[in-house]
């Protein structure tokens, strides 16, 4: 987790697999847990997790939308330090979606995979950058609105910058999104956040997306969230927000995180 542990987290997106009243998850939870960012935010960062060091979350992430409420319940991450600045990474979700007046769908979501490569290290003077491509399988059932269908690619690169207590973090990608009626789109992502005490870290976020479907439009997000230490290697981490522009989707996050390594 950054900060006080490095994350994880994922892009937002939509996809019109199914018809418009019903769009998985409001797109299987509008970020259908594709693309990861640095939990509990959806913006990433730079920052790998240390050589020979794991990190595990298992977190729920849902949204809710007037005609569809969506998410996964739960999802478990994992992060490996493979080599110096390089970060293997995969997602395995289970996922539901309760479109309005219909039953409930749950069962295996899509499978995320990606690598964290950072390639410029942070100084005085300058940020650290990297990038973190990653690739989301479609292991889920999209015909019950519990998968993308299509194999999507995000292409990013992030900046980081630390100072005293703020930590501030962004960037942005390509994501190629195949489909009859998806769309390429572009996705940008900024992050503030200052550590409060030695255990509390708040957060704030603002993305925005490209249209990711045909007849849709560019979407604004805002997302406030917290990360609370509770010692041990092991963190709670939780986050709220909603669109400013787009669908008027509320979306949310909680998770346990663990971290261990070998001492240094």
């Amino acid at each position: 987790m950054r900060g006080k542990a490095d994350g994880v987290f994922l892009v937002r997106r939509a996809s019109r697999v199914w018809p418009a009243a019903f769009r998985s998850a409001v797109g299987l939870f509008v970020f259908a847990f594709s693309f990861a960012g640095g939990p509990p935010f959806y913006t990433d960062d730079p920052d790998p997790v240390k050589l020979h060091h794991w990190e595990f979350y298992l977190a729920s992430a849902q949204a809710k939308k007037s005609l569809d409420y969506s998410g996964t319940a739960p999802h478990f991450e994992v992060n490996y330090g493979v080599a110096p600045n390089v970060q293997l990474h995969v997602i395995a979700a289970t996922s539901f979606d309760a479109p309005k007046h219909q039953k409930l769908r749950y069962g295996w979501g899509d499978t995320e995979i990606g690598l964290k490569y950072r390639f410029v290290e942070e100084t005085d003077g300058r940020p650290q950058i990297g990038t973190f491509p990653q690739i989301e399988v479609p292991t889920g059932a999209s015909s019950r609105g519990l998968g993308g269908g299509n194999v999507r690619i995000f292409l990013p690169i992030w900046v980081q910058k630390s100072w005293g207590e703020w930590t501030s973090y962004g960037g942005g990608g390509y994501c190629v999104n195949p489909g009859p009626e998806n769309k390429d789109y572009w996705w940008f992502g900024w992050e503030v956040q200052r550590d409060v005490s030695k255990a509390v870290t708040l957060g704030a976020e603002i993305f925005t997306s490209t249209a990711t479907a045909r007849g849709e439009s560019t979407t604004i997000g805002l997302n406030w969230g917290a990360i609370v230490s509770l010692g041990g290697g092991s963190a709670a981490l939780v986050s709220i927000g909603r669109d400013i522009r787009g669908p008027n989707t509320f979306f949310m996050y909680a998770a346990y995180y663990l971290t261990f390594g070998p001492r240094t």
